[in-house]
């Protein structure tokens, strides 16, 4: 699936690491979900036949023993924390979060420690103790108190800034045009994406994806994008767990 010439770019610079002695890590984050799905069973199909890890960002408040009892079939599975709910506060002239300061910091906090106890109740194997915001968003007077609710990291969108009062474990490429047709970005685009997050920084590479939205051109790409780097030995596709202790 990776024959065309759209996946060169990202072919080529596996090469150069592999030729230089660099390992590239991977690892593979997807939002949303709450309840076993033949989306579901899709992406756990795919990864589980690649060898690759899978953290699963599940909304507490509205998941439960249907999704914890399939997972207990999975090893390559992790389940974090997306925040309680994934109901937006924000204003209608605000960015959409959940996690902002439209209440009160002890509303807030509350929700995510019921949600990682939850979490960490229907799911003592695979459990992270990572909190995911929902949109990627969190008001930063927050970030303080998550390890004393048990959070180990936090993983938002983009490059990790320095300074975080908790290690940031973030995505960087998102497989879906969500202002545009909702649904997979092009082949191209997305290559180009993954081969420049090679420039100028070792940051495990985090691919977001969203199955509950996938179209063809989804999973075609990860299909793809699994078929070409969980063979080449300059990649290491990890669990975000073990991503935690580096």
């Amino acid at each position: 699936m990776t024959d065309g010439t759209s996946w060169e770019p990202l072919r080529r610079e596996l090469d150069r690491w592999q030729a230089a002695g660099r390992l590239a890590r991977f690892w593979l984050r997807d939002d949303d979900a709450v309840e076993p799905t033949p989306d579901l069973e899709r992406l756990l199909a795919l990864t589980g036949e690649s060898g690759i890890p899978l953290t699963l960002a599940v909304i507490p408040a509205l998941t439960g023993e249907g999704l914890a009892a399939r997972l207990t079939k999975e090893t390559g599975v992790s389940v974090a924390v997306h925040g309680w709910s994934h109901i937006n506060h924000a204003g209608p002239e605000r960015k959409k979060q959940e996690l902002g300061n439209e209440r009160s910091a002890d509303v807030v906090l509350g929700e995510l420690g019921e949600g990682f106890r939850l979490l960490q109740r229907l799911h003592p194997a695979g459990f992270l103790p990572v909190l995911v915001p929902p949109w990627n968003r969190i008001d930063a007077a927050l970030i303080p108190a998550l390890p004393g609710l048990g959070f180990r990291a936090l993983s938002i969108y983009g490059r990790a800034k320095e300074g975080s009062p908790i290690p940031l474990l973030n995505t960087h490429v998102d497989m879906i045009d969500w202002h545009g047709t909702r649904g997979g970005r092009s082949e191209e685009e997305l290559v180009a994406e993954l081969r420049d997050r090679f420039a100028g920084s070792d940051e495990p590479i985090g691919v977001l994806a969203h199955h509950l939205v996938h179209d063809a051109a989804a999973w075609k790409f990860l299909s793809a994008l699994f078929a070409l780097t969980s063979r080449h030995p300059a990649v290491l596709w990890s669990p975000a767990g073990a991503l935690l202790d580096h």
